[in-house]
């Protein structure tokens, strides 16, 4: 791989670091909402719902490692 692209390849990577740490925070956000829940609300919709993106967060947090791996072994 030549510089100009592996270049590009560092950029984006730092691109993609940034949304994985703000993914992060949104989601420890949404958990410290759904965890606060009234104990009344913990069969709820409403809490279902904030599990349920919890998980969705975790997950996207998770891939964009994954991609940030693969683009970091396409550059070796």
């Amino acid at each position: 791989m030549n510089n100009a692209r592996r270049k590009r390849i560092e950029e984006v990577m730092i691109k993609l670091e940034e949304l994985k740490s703000e993914i992060e925070e949104i989601g420890t956000e949404e958990a410290e909402y759904r965890d606060n829940m009234p104990e009344n609300l913990m069969c709820s919709e409403k809490y279902e719902k904030a599990d349920t993106a919890c998980d969705n967060l975790d997950g996207a947090f998770e891939d964009l490692g994954e991609v940030i791996n693969y683009l970091s072994e396409a550059m070796e």
